[in-house]
């Protein structure tokens, strides 16, 4: 994380009760200008005492020399993870649809879209190469993110999506990139 310098330390200070307060009054001020409905107010409304800032722990990478640390942040408790998980089922139908020609669920289908792969298309000479994207969360610039979101929805010429519309999409997903607060050593 140092690396990107995707993150900043915020010594002592708590966002949590601030960001609750934004957090709800995004999804009000949202709801005002009907950009979403009463009731997606009321299911992605936080409550103060449900929730609690994600926190980082390590796994160590046993299988990589010198057993370096995984850092892995768990956010199941996080104010924004309601907006999250809403996004989240609304738009992996959409991408899995879209990605499905390109994408591998299990070292099984691998292998056997390699064989079919290999006796249609393959090169004597082909090669096969694997890639490690070190700090890959961290690397994805938020704006970028969003662009790359919103690029997806673009191709897919989509107005809306369910019942909200892509820039509501674009607005949601730019508060949760925005708003992603962690804490360690707690």
């Amino acid at each position: 994380m140092n690396i990107t310098k995707a993150y900043k330390c915020l010594g002592t200070d708590d966002p949590l009760p601030d960001l609750i307060c934004r957090t709800n009054k995004y999804l009000l001020d949202l709801r005002l200008a009907k950009w979403i409905t009463q009731k997606q107010n009321e299911k992605l409304c936080i409550n103060s005492s449900e929730v609690e800032l994600a926190h980082l722990y390590y796994l160590p990478r046993a299988h990589k020399p010198g057993t370096p640390l995984r850092p892995i942040i768990s956010g199941l408790k996080h104010p924004t993870v309601k907006i999250s998980k809403f996004l989240d089922e609304l738009l992996l139908p959409l991408f899995d649809r879209m990605a499905s020609n390109t994408t591998v669920t299990s070292g099984f289908e691998l292998v056997k879209q390699l064989q079919k792969w290999s006796k249609d298309n393959m090169p004597q000479e082909s090669l096969f190469c694997t890639v490690n994207v070190a700090d890959l969360y961290t690397m994805v610039p938020q704006t970028e993110g969003v662009l790359a979101l919103k690029k997806m929805l673009d191709h897919l010429k989509l107005k809306q999506v369910g019942d909200l519309k892509i820039e509501t999409i674009i607005r949601l997903s730019r508060f949760v990139m925005q708003n992603n607060y962690f804490s360690y050593n707690d």
